[in-house]
């Protein structure tokens, strides 16, 4: 297995090092935290100066705007671009990571055109409508319900967690359109113009102050049927191949900005305990860059390898494992603002790690059922 970048890809590298530096130099500073007007216009202002430059969807068909690059190249492009501290997907990380991908992998060629081109110029925000008050880790379980009415799908319910809602011009939305079919078998994909009827957002306030995360209800939205991806009730497949692009690259530039948080680290930790500590995690989140490398090799010739489920786990539990040591090394220096401040950020972030994009509990029941072959749990 071929970990190296090729001369062409180390080629694109230099240029691209060379346009972030030109670009950056000039960049308006970045809103505040909850002014989401100001913060859709910044990152789609940047969105829109990577597609201009031909840096937008790298690996998405070129008939889209994409660039039908390799998958190596769009990791060159994550890796630099997070070293360069650059502006990363923003508030359309679902659009740019989750829909799209799932868009270009399962949706119709009208969906595809509709929809492709805009996220990729910046035009269109996504938000996610996934999880549920009693249905976050069992997603399956999902009651929102969709009952079809002509060429409409009547929808009612509620979401949670929705990230991005209050900017979103469409949703990705899981809806259970067979109650008596086991939970698995009973759902579909929708795509949700946000601007329908009958749709209230309701932000959520986070343990750091943010809030882009919203509540969603659903009190009988009618969706075209037209917005349909994939096949009525086959929604659990659709959602798997979103849920594999999350798990997935997804996390590559959290990786590499791991891996830089570890060097600003370090010079802080004195005790030899802690340095040991602090030398685990960095061997960790150096494994797991080995694994990604080795998944975008496998991708590049056609092979799905099972690496993509081992990622999330793996990453997450070691980023936690950073955010708490930095805390018992710093101790009260980890209330400065300027210098260090920004560990007591990180580790409040990395508290949610292992429970959203799917819990290391369920991680491993992945890890176990697909990886390792061991029986299924019970889908009643």
């Amino acid at each position: 297995m071929d970990l190296r970048y090729s001369d062409e890809d180390e080629a694109f590298r230099a240029e691209l090092r060379a346009w972030l530096a030109a670009e950056l130099a000039v960049l308006a500073p970045q809103p505040v935290r909850d002014d989401w007007d100001a913060r859709r216009r910044w990152d789609t202002d940047w969105q829109r100066r990577l597609f201009d430059a031909g840096y937008a969807g790298l690996s998405w068909p070129k008939e889209y705007g994409g660039q039908d690059a390799s998958p190596s190249r769009q990791l060159v492009f994550l890796e630099e671009t997070t070293r360069a501290r650059a502006p990363y997907v923003g508030v359309n990380f679902v659009g740019l990571l989750h829909a799209g991908p799932t868009i270009v992998a399962e949706g119709t060629d009208e969906q595809k055109a509709a929809h492709l081109p805009k996220i990729l110029r910046g035009e269109e925000v996504w938000c996610q409508g996934f999880s549920e008050p009693e249905a976050g880790s069992d997603l399956a379980s999902l009651r929102t319900r969709a009952v079809r009415d002509g060429d409409h799908y009547v929808v009612t319910g509620q979401k949670i967690w929705c990230s991005f809602g209050q900017v979103g011009d469409f949703g990705e939305l899981l809806v259970r359109t067979d109650p008596d079919a086991p939970k698995h078998q009973g759902i579909t994909w929708l795509i949700l113009p946000m601007d329908l009827g009958g749709i209230e957002v309701r932000p959520l306030k986070t343990v750091l102050g943010s809030s882009e995360f919203v509540e969603l209800f659903l009190d009988e939205v009618r969706v075209p049927v037209e917005c349909r991806v994939g096949e009525e009730n086959d929604g659990w497949r659709v959602t798997n191949v979103t849920l594999s692009f999350e798990r997935g690259t997804a996390f590559v530039s959290e990786l590499v900005d791991a891996t830089r948080l570890v060097e600003d680290l370090a010079p802080y930790v004195s005790d030899p305990a802690q340095r040991r500590e602090l030398g685990h995690v960095a061997a960790e989140l150096d494994a797991v860059w080995a694994l990604t490398k080795r998944n975008v090799t496998q991708a590049s010739r056609g092979v799905s390898g099972r690496g993509a489920f081992m990622i999330k786990l793996a990453y997450s539990e070691a980023r936690q494992k950073l955010g708490e040591l930095s805390l018992r090394a710093l101790g009260r220096d980890a209330l400065v603002v300027d210098g260090v401040g920004e560990f007591v950020e990180e580790r409040l972030r990395t508290l949610a790690l292992t429970i959203a994009a799917g819990t290391s509990q369920i991680q491993r029941n992945i890890l176990g059922e697909r990886v390792l072959g061991l029986p299924k749990e019970s889908s009643r």
